[in-house]
């Protein structure tokens, strides 16, 4: 993907944000936990990408801490889930034939804010700040298979998400934003670089903990509707 798109991509993300107000977020959206100064929140984040002109699918972990219903904080965890041919020089003592791929994963410390929110939906905007370590497989032909010495990644990723509340304890979301890596060379950056489309799987673990506690229906619906 060019600069010029990756630009109208970034521009189009700010435009949003600029556009939905903070304020909209309302007082009554029926979790438990709501309240609370803050609350434990686990999620499964799977991101996936365009890499090198390849859809690839980046798994991810996350726990963090949700404070006063409105902003989020904690860390994740990433792992490329398929390999990726790569652009990088093809060492000169290695054949001409030899396969190469590229492989990467990185820890994240990342930030969420709720611009809006109500009993069944939310709209959130994040930011992501990872650091992790890149290498380069090669397949020689009848020969073994060689690895690159590990480079140190650095990367931003900036995005806008939602999710449904399917359960009071229980959402499921989807995002968009742009991986951008930093301090790294040129070439790397190129090849790491990208739009990041993503669902999650949300478990808000205040809110299960107190249904299992009091003993009310694991999959309720009192209290999303409107007549609640």
């Amino acid at each position: 993907m060019n600069q010029v798109v990756r630009k109208k991509l970034l521009g189009a993300v700010g435009a949003l944000l600029l556009a939905l107000p903070a304020a909209a977020q309302r007082p009554d959206y029926a979790t438990d936990s709501a309240q609370l100064h803050r609350r434990p929140v686990f999620q499964l984040d799977v991101r996936n990408s365009i890499l090198n002109r390849n859809f690839v699918t980046l798994l991810g972990l996350k726990l963090g801490v949700e404070w006063r219903g409105r902003i989020r904080t904690g860390l994740g965890v990433y792992f490329l889930s398929s390999p990726i041919p790569t652009r990088q020089p093809l060492p000169i003592e290695l054949p001409p034939a030899t396969r190469t791929e590229l492989r990467f994963r990185y820890v994240a410390g990342y930030g969420e804010y709720v611009l809006l929110r109500t009993r069944r939906w939310e709209l959130n905007t994040q930011l992501q700040l990872g650091v992790g370590k890149s290498y380069t497989r090669y397949f020689v032909p009848a020969g073994p298979v060689l690895r690159s010495p590990k480079q140190v990644i650095w990367l931003a990723e900036p995005s806008v998400a939602g999710h449904m509340r399917l359960f009071r304890w229980f959402s499921l979301g989807t995002g968009l934003g742009w991986r951008q890596p930093i301090f790294v060379s040129e070439l790397l950056q190129q090849e790491l670089n990208g739009p990041v489309f993503y669902g999650r799987a949300k478990i808000s673990l205040g809110d299960l903990y107190k249904t299992l506690r009091f003993k009310r229906r694991l999959f309720s619906q009192h209290g999303l509707r409107a007549d609640n």
